[in-house]
């Protein structure tokens, strides 16, 4: 008969962490949402907004209170957001130097601005379910 392996337990984040990244995601949401309700691209609003770089800076700073519990996929989850979002921007006004990229530059800060609000989306439900972000594989 073969016993059971035991498994590793996380420990639990403190109520105030969990409020926090609560209040992480409302600032990085609140700077998309100025995205959609005023003329910029959602995803330089994200990025320029002062909301989402209070955010990332917190994320930075707090990220190691998080670490050995599941609030630390969240807070990469933010991060990563963050940067990608950021590199999406780059390529895009690399896009616009050339007259032909202008289009595809459009295209793109619009998917971007769109794959934005999912990540925001998506980790707020998790969060609020109490569940983990996926970690990418290294």
């Amino acid at each position: 008969m073969e016993l059971p392996v035991p498994q590793a337990m996380e420990p639990a984040p403190s109520d105030g962490m969990v409020t926090l990244t609560h209040a992480l995601y409302a600032l990085h949401g609140f700077s998309a949402l100025m995205g959609v309700l005023s003329t910029a691209f959602i995803v330089t609003a994200f990025l320029t907004g002062w909301p989402s770089i209070i955010a990332v800076i917190i994320n930075y700073v707090k990220r190691s209170d998080a670490r050995g519990s599941w609030l630390d996929s969240h807070f990469g989850w933010q991060i990563r957001t963050f940067w990608y979002a950021l590199l999406w921007v780059v390529v895009a006004g690399l896009l616009v130097l050339t007259v032909i990229g202008i289009p595809v530059a459009w295209v793109l800060l619009v998917g971007a601005g769109l794959w934005v609000l999912y990540r925001i989306i998506r980790g707020w439900i998790a969060l609020t379910e109490a569940k983990p972000m996926p970690i990418p594989s290294r």
